[in-house]
């Protein structure tokens, strides 16, 4: 045994500094199971995958051997609110048990930070009747002084959508970098400092891949220092690398280009350009390939929708709107370096528009080799995307730039012991693996009801009878109830009949519909007031930790199987025909098995919770998938009637 794996024993232990410092801590034989593993990969160093359920608590069995070992290291998430979560409340947590000297830091992307040089200009671009966004830059002024680190995450209630923080934070393409007048209080570079100076540096995936990708984010330098790297929620490490590993033009980008060109050009050089010309035409251009990627026989989307590349590319509309952007942004490019001796605005504006107007040429050609192309398209703007497939070049030539400990970690990454479903996709077939099984008693605690007899998926009538069957299972517990959607249209055509029955029977218990509010928001009333059933899609599927008896009941609404027709799913079955495989089983019902377990894993999130789960779809039980399907799921005793599926809930209720 090592001395790190040595240390990682006695940490855990029953009189290690976990239990020293916490009189509720609880020894976990598959927490142990698990930092011994890490301990072993950090010695290696080698690679690790690590499936861990519910409860194993994984967060603690990474970070005691990565603060142990003595050596730099790096842990990325998922998203920035699980950064602030290990920053603020988990490291300093274990760093004072552990009584080790570690220093921190947190490192975002910069649309998380101030920039001071932007909120000095943002008062001349935003329009003067936009009294909302007004209120709020005085508020970030009134802010600016007090901030030592810049992060606008201090301000509270700034909603991170607000077309004022476009305004006041930097982008790649219009940050001034050594040439600005506020380079020396740059909230951004103090941010990468503090990272470079840390022994242990927390990230997100999105900005690992922003950095490979334009090497913009301070990672690119950091990487090569540490020997430990970590990615925590790592089922959410592929798509987030699809989608900063690919190329994008989007009529936003151009927007902000005419934006920033009209603001600099009429504050620094008025009357030397035509300035609103051309950055009316800009935004012309940007609205003219917005309406050519929506043309045709689709209506108008009420939200985010993917379109086929063939199905839009070949009209001489979207064309002819291609070719305007990038004569736009040649005009404007050629207005603006003749400016650019007026200060570095201008060069850099000169940059962002010659950018645009080569994104807006290469995707006048065909694609490269390899690639798949599709428009994203929401009620306000559009998104042209080429994006590789995976990401298993991309992570082979980082790891093999950097040989060092590469630990991977998730309660959800595939459901056979090769954790095939990540692994293929993120090129670590040879890495070791590991499943480590929850510590809760699901047998005892929850049950799984699937009806028998139930209108199929496509049908109609299938949406209604969700709502029925939740409605019923709700009335029985008071509430404490979520529904999950696998669409958007169905979060709609279910939430209204909820409602609908709740009212006519008389129940005091409301329906929270996902988009009503703020994510946050929604949780917090569905927490102060448990006669409730909230609906939700996609965001709520993971991320929700709603212990004890406020969540006992868990109804999704089918299958959720990869939609067919989404252009990327498209390519990945092509490819896997191609390689003589079976799409189905390779690639759908391996998606639906990690996101069932997802959903599921809302359920049961201690010790002592209780619940049902109720799957409102009949293929998992009839069709021959339904097994593997099942076998995903936590070992939960099955309930074969409704009646049985009510009286457990009854029984719950009445436990309270």
């Amino acid at each position: 045994m090592t001395p790190l794996q040595a240390a990682v024993e006695q940490t855990f232990s029953a009189t290690g500094a976990l239990a020293q410092a916490d009189v509720h801590y609880v020894q976990r034989e598959v927490q142990l199971q698990m930092a011994r593993a890490v301990a072993q990969a950090i010695d290696g160093p080698h690679a690790l995958v690590v499936e861990a359920g519910t409860g194993v608590g994984k967060t603690f069995a990474y970070l005691v051997p990565a603060l142990l070992c003595g050596r730099r290291a790096l842990v990325s998430t998922a998203t920035k609110s699980l950064q602030d979560q290990l920053f603020l409340r988990d490291l300093p947590r274990l760093r004072d048990a552990l009584r080790l000297p570690v220093s921190l830091a947190l490192l975002k992307g910069r649309a998380s930070y101030l920039c001071l040089h932007r909120l000095a200009q943002a008062r001349h671009t935003i329009e003067s009747h936009d009294r909302w966004a007004l209120r709020t830059l005085v508020k970030v002024e009134q802010w600016a002084p007090r901030t030592h680190n810049g992060d606008l995450a201090e301000i509270d209630g700034l909603d991170e959508r607000s077309s004022v923080v476009p305004l006041v934070t930097s982008t790649r393409e219009n940050c001034l970098g050594t040439d600005c007048p506020d380079y020396r209080a740059c909230h951004v570079m103090k941010a990468r400092r503090d990272a470079m100076a840390a022994d242990l540096v927390v990230v997100n995936h999105h900005l690992f891949f922003a950095d490979m990708a334009l090497r913009d984010s301070g990672v690119a330098e950091l990487l090569p220092s540490v020997e430990v790297a970590v990615f925590d929620e790592a089922h959410q490490l592929v798509e987030a690398g699809v989608q900063f590993l690919g190329t994008t033009l989007g009529s936003g980008q151009l927007i902000d280009l005419a934006r920033d060109v009209l603001a600099v050009g009429l504050q620094q050089a008025r009357g030397l350009a035509p300035w609103p010309a051309l950055a009316g035409a800009c935004e012309h251009a940007a609205r003219t390939l917005r309406l050519a990627a929506a043309a045709g026989p689709l209506r108008e989307p009420r939200s985010a929708i993917k379109l086929r590349w063939e199905e839009r590319a070949a009209g001489a509309d979207f064309v002819e709107a291609l070719a305007a952007c990038a004569s736009a942004c040649e005009a404007a490019e050629e207005a603006l370096n003749q400016m650019s001796e007026l200060g570095p605005d201008f060069a850099r504006l000169t940059e962002r528009a010659a950018h645009l107007g080569r994104l807006a040429t290469v995707f006048g050609a065909p694609a490269a080799a390899g690639c798949v192309r599709w428009i994203d398209l929401t009620p306000h703007q559009c998104r042209l995307v080429e994006s590789p497939l995976d990401i298993r070049d991309a992570l082979r030539e980082q790891m093999a730039a950097s040989p060092k400990a590469w630990v991977f970690t998730s309660a959800t990454l595939g459901d056979d012991e090769r954790l095939s479903w990540f692994t293929e996709a993120a090129g670590l077939e040879d890495a070791t693996t590991l499943r480590v099984g929850s510590p809760f008693d699901y047998p005892a605690h929850a049950r799984l009801y699937v009806p028998a007899v139930f209108p199929k998926p496509n049908e109609p009538a299938h949406s209604v009878a969700v709502a029925q069957l939740a409605a019923r299972c709700a009335r029985a517990l008071g509430g404490r109830t979520f529904v999950l959607t696998t669409t958007l249209r169905a979060l709609q055509a279910i939430s209204e009949p909820l409602r609908v029955e709740f009212e006519a029977a008389g129940d005091a218990i409301q329906v929270l519909v996902q988009g009503q509010l703020p994510k946050r928001q929604l949780m917090a009333l569905f927490l102060a007031q448990p006669r409730s059933v909230l609906v939700g899609s996609q965001s709520f599927w993971e991320g929700i930790d709603v212990p004890g008896d406020a969540l006992q009941c868990v109804v999704i609404d089918k299958l959720p199987f990869p939609p067919p027709n989404d252009p990327l799913v498209e390519a990945r079955v092509k490819r896997l025909e191609m390689q003589g495989r079976n799409a189905f089983t390779d690639y759908f019902v391996a998606e639906a098995a990690v996101a069932l377990q997802q959903g599921a894993g809302r359920l049961i999130r201690s010790e002592s919770d209780h619940g049902l789960l109720v799957v409102c779809d009949p293929r998992l039980r009839s069709q021959g998938y339904g097994r593997r399907l099942r076998g995903a799921l936590p070992p939960m005793a099955v309930l074969d009637s409704e009646a049985a599926a009510i009286d457990w809930l009854s029984a719950l209720a009445a436990l309270r």
